[in-house]
């Protein structure tokens, strides 16, 4: 979901050009996931499968995008979630009841031949299960790519290795690593190219969101935008009824925050979600050294054990492979 501010940054987005995508790129594994379970799917919603029925929409997202970020002198890193806060409980049951209600309006959609609908609904029912994060985590392994296990929010852990000079920017959907102090925010590089939405065809470019840029053109702190995220509602907690991101920038610039807080939630206390989007847990525990790209285990991976085509995931590999030629994986780290 992530914090609802997009009215407060449209015009602070720039399109984000090929030379500046260069380099080390943090990628919140769970919302790469969900953008690749959400549209890889057939006309009427389903999502692709292999022999045995499982689902393979995030393979073929993490393969063949993931390839082409290599082509292009991205170095991607996914960094995948720990375990969530307890204040994340209200959210994570709200998203399961969508998620629940959604595959039944689906479903119904599917039975009345309404492939529009189907789609929608089924984007809306996408979910990861242990089976979607090993199977991701094997691939992302065997394309000799780094992965980081962050001790709670992905996304907290992608801003601080940013902000650590291991990364050039975090890679997310979500406004939520601005809250985390990331310096740089690439939306859109997992889902960029033409994309069908609402029956017509769209055009999806990768933008970039600098933190800079955000607080000095709206005159405030990272301190000031985390309680504008909080009147409109966080992750972490519910927001204000009637609050939007404009209107909450209005009442933190006039220092109506704690008041307004006493008034309309007199039994919440801010501070712990302020807190942690200030100091949220994370680990120097990683490395990013890379491995070699194994081309035998990803053809077994993908095309003995999925049924993907071997004359797709070839000219991919080979791709990939010349690139290796022309720089190798560990120099670019």
């Amino acid at each position: 979901m992530g914090v609802a501010l997009r009215d407060i940054l449209t015009d602070l987005k720039r399109p984000a050009e090929a030379d500046e995508l260069k380099g080390v790129a943090a990628i919140d594994a769970f919302n790469a996931l969900y953008q690749f379970l959400s549209i890889i799917r057939q006309p009427d919603g389903t999502p692709l499968l292999d022999d045995s029925g499982r689902i393979t929409s995030h393979l073929s997202g993490i393969f063949f995008r993931t390839a082409n970020f290599l082509t292009q002198g991205i170095r991607p890193v996914f960094i995948f979630d720990g375990k969530s806060p307890e204040m994340k409980g209200r959210t994570i049951q709200e998203r399961r009841d969508v998620r629940e209600e959604s595959k039944e309006k689906w479903d119904q959609a599917k039975k009345e031949g309404d492939l529009t609908g189907a789609f929608r609904y089924a984007m809306s029912s996408t979910a990861i299960d242990a089976y979607i994060l090993s199977s991701a985590r094997q691939l992302i392994q065997l394309m000799g790519l780094p992965v980081v296990d962050a001790p709670s929010e992905g996304e907290a852990q992608a801003a601080y290795m940013v902000l650590q000079g291991d990364a050039d920017y975090v890679v997310s959907q979500d406004y939520d690593t601005l809250l985390f102090g990331t310096p740089v925010l690439v939306r859109n590089l997992t889902i960029s190219g033409k994309r069908r939405l609402h029956g017509r065809q769209i055009t999806v470019q990768p933008e970039r969101i600098l933190l800079s840029d955000v607080l000095s053109t709206l005159a405030i702190t990272r301190e000031q935008l985390i309680e504008i995220a909080i009147l409109t509602g966080t992750d972490f907690n519910p927001g204000i009824r009637g609050i939007g991101a404009k209107t909450g920038l209005k009442k933190i610039k006039s220092g109506e925050f704690d008041s307004i807080i006493r008034e309309k939630l007199p039994d919440f206390d801010p501070e712990p979600v302020r807190s942690f989007f200030l100091n949220p847990p994370v680990t120097d525990s990683y490395t990013l050294d890379p491995g070699r790209i194994d081309r035998d285990g990803i053809r077994a991976f993908l095309c003995d054990e999925h049924g993907f085509s071997l004359d797709r995931v070839d000219p991919v590999l080979d791709k990939i492979s010349k690139k290796e030629k022309q720089k190798t994986l560990e120099s670019w780290f």
